[in-house]
């Protein structure tokens, strides 16, 4: 079919706008960012997506069974890499960019993208991110958990409850033809209520056809700014919450780990969702 390019929104050439072609030009009209009709994914690309979630999920589920003090974070790599295989589907940060494991392990002060290791072993009041992501007959998913290992901090243990208190009131933040910002917003408002900062250098993504698609979904933010939230839309929403600074740096010996610059703890929770005419629908629970 032949196409016509009003900005970022395309018009099929000899078919009648739809209401969505109404609503998302409406927006686009008054200068505000709208997506590329092609992240608009169809009923079937998003059941695809579904299905790769149910498998992502069973991999947190199994982690969150078999997690404990003495585990090294390899041993968890291996459990993830087991699980997906098993399942008919792929790790999907196996080799992705030079990554060279299945599975991010995260401990403490690491904010992200931590690399399992023989070495690193769970010791008593550590508290982790577990990133898992998963493809399926080539449609991803992602989506993270927290874990304390045995007798964790209370300060700790309130970063982590109060991480996952931003991902919910991200969650509800998001409504249609809405604007990202509304999410970045309503996260860095909460966050810092309670005392924490939000890393700035990290976002969440659209996912689904590819690992990382448009929109960036910044967690910290105005109302009213980025792209437009439409219907048919799937990103996630992992906000990264520090106890100190926001303030991050790269590991220069792998060039992956992401730590916190004044080493103190950070948390993080994560779920892939889709846009629906009503709010957010969870697909990786």
């Amino acid at each position: 079919m032949s196409r016509r390019k009003i900005n970022n929104w395309h018009l099929i050439k000899g078919q009648p706008l739809t209401e969505l072609d109404k609503q998302v030009l409406y927006y686009q009209n008054k200068g505000h960012l709208v997506p590329k009709r092609s992240l608009i994914k169809t009923p079937e690309q998003i059941e695809g997506i579904r299905r790769s979630g149910v498998i992502n999920t069973g991999v947190l589920d199994l982690v969150e069974h078999e997690i404990k003090e003495g585990m090294s974070t390899a041993q968890i790599d291996k459990l993830v890499y087991e699980y997906t295989m098993d399942h008919g589907a792929i790790p999907a940060p196996l080799n992705y960019e030079g990554f060279p494991k299945s599975v991010c392990t995260s401990i403490n002060e690491v904010v992200c993208h931590g690399i399992p290791s023989e070495k690193e072993i769970l010791r008593d009041g550590d508290i982790i991110n577990v990133d898992a992501s998963t493809i399926l007959d080539g449609y991803y998913s992602d989506a993270s958990r927290m874990f304390m290992i045995g007798n964790v901090s209370p300060a700790k243990r309130r970063l982590v409850e109060v991480t996952k208190e931003c991902l919910q009131i991200g969650m509800e933040a998001a409504q249609p033809f809405g604007f990202v910002g509304d999410i970045g917003h309503a996260i860095q408002k909460h966050a810092e209520k309670n005392g924490y900062s939000v890393v700035r250098d990290l976002c969440g993504h659209g996912v689904g056809l590819e690992f990382h698609e448009e929109p960036e979904v910044t967690h910290f933010g105005r109302k009213g700014t980025g792209m437009l939230l439409v219907p048919g839309m799937v990103f996630t929403i992992e906000p990264m919450i520090n106890m100190g600074r926001y303030d991050v740096y790269i590991d220069a010996d792998d060039n992956w780990t992401v730590l916190t610059d004044d080493g103190l703890p950070s948390a993080q929770w994560e779920h892939t969702f889709v846009m629906t005419d009503h709010g957010l629908e969870i697909l990786t629970h």
